[in-house]
């Protein structure tokens, strides 16, 4: 059990080990998926969360809000809590991201100044600030307990990226000359928190704009690489929105023109060696738009569930095809097993039965 407490309505606990996804040879099949059934936790017309983890060994989450708050989950009576508003002075924060380690919890709010907050019990401080006009943070996530990593838009001509190695307590952002330049517009969405991919030591970024590729890192980023992708992109608002591995080959990728939703022309990308190349599927059908993907666990990475202010669709052939599900809107979705999950977005917290 971690150290770290939030008080909120509830006390909760979390701990901040990332359940290793199952061998993909070593999955009993399942029946499909049907329909999935929708438990409102927490309703409030001025919620906007975007920023969403589940830590399964303890059956625990946390969250964050566009408006400087953060919260907790209790997953075994669903109960949920949320916690006094982070200030910075007079700026109330805007939290599209967040990690959590037994150091404690990391938010970093978007916008600039980006501002990078850990939070221990009921304290919070301030571990990086960048005042660049052009900040602004997307995505956050941990190797590990001491190694971590955001990324952001560019400010010069590279994806902005920041690098811990000691729990998050100082941060040190990578240099443009040891990162792949940036194509002129080419940026990222802070829309569910899934920029980023880890699966041990490996890193997949997801870029999007008027470019929208694949960031490599083989070393818990020490080197980089960059791939090209078929994703819809050469607009300020198309490109990956969402991206997952299952394992260090199979990985998948959603987006789109969130301006365009119904829209589903190359908006689905998969891949199978580990990010260097990537086809598009299903393209012209539905779903259009999506802000999150997410493999099912231990479904020998076929299952996939995406979500979005259109709605809940899921594919059990790596994406092939979809089924729609729901229309009912989100913009983040985590999986506590491979039947239960909870989903955020506006106005509210959910908890999804897939059945």
């Amino acid at each position: 059990m971690r150290n770290l407490i939030l008080y909120v309505l509830i006390v909760i606990c979390f701990s901040c080990d990332k359940t290793k996804k199952s061998n993909i040879n070593n999955i009993e099949a399942k029946s499909p998926i049907s329909k999935v059934e929708i438990q409102t936790l927490l309703q409030d017309s001025l919620l906007n969360v975007r920023a969403l983890e589940i830590y399964r060994e303890e059956n625990q989450g946390v969250f964050a809000t566009s408006d400087g708050r953060y919260g907790g989950l209790s997953l075994k009576n669903d109960r949920v809590g949320i916690a006094n508003r982070i200030m910075y002075d007079s700026l109330i924060p805007n939290f599209r991201s967040l990690a959590l380690t037994e150091n404690g919890t990391f938010l970093i709010s978007i916008s600039s100044p980006g501002i990078l907050f850990k939070v221990d019990m009921d304290n919070y401080s301030v571990r990086y600030q960048e005042d660049h006009l052009k900040a602004f943070y997307d995505s956050i996530d941990f190797w590990n307990d001491k190694e971590g990593i955001a990324m952001g838009d560019p400010t010069e001509d590279c994806i902005s990226i920041i690098i811990t190695r000691d729990g998050g307590e100082s941060w040190t952002k990578l240099s443009c000359g040891d990162l792949p330049k940036a194509v002129e517009g080419e940026a990222a969405f802070a829309a569910s928190d899934t920029n980023i991919a880890i699966v041990g030591d490996e890193t997949w970024i997801a870029t999007g704009g008027m470019a929208s590729r694949i960031m490599y890192s083989p070393d818990k980023g020490k080197s980089w690489e960059v791939y090209d992708t078929p994703i819809v992109q050469g607009k300020p608002t198309t490109g990956m929105y969402s991206l997952d591995f299952y394992d260090a080959k199979n990985g998948f990728a959603i987006g789109g023109d969130y301006t365009k939703p119904n829209d589903t022309l190359s908006n689905k990308i998969r891949t199978q060696d580990g990010g260097k190349t990537w086809q598009v599927l299903a393209d012209g059908q539905s779903p259009g738009y999506r802000s999150c993907v997410q493999y099912i666990p231990n479904s020998n990475a076929q299952e996939l569930v995406a979500v979005g202010f259109k709605g809940i669709d899921y594919s059990n052939n790596n994406g092939e095809s979809w089924k729609h599900l729901s229309d009912e809107g989100f913009y983040t979705i985590r999986f506590l097993n491979d039947s239960i999950a909870y989903a955020a977005g506006r106005g509210r917290i959910s908890k999804l039965v897939f059945k």
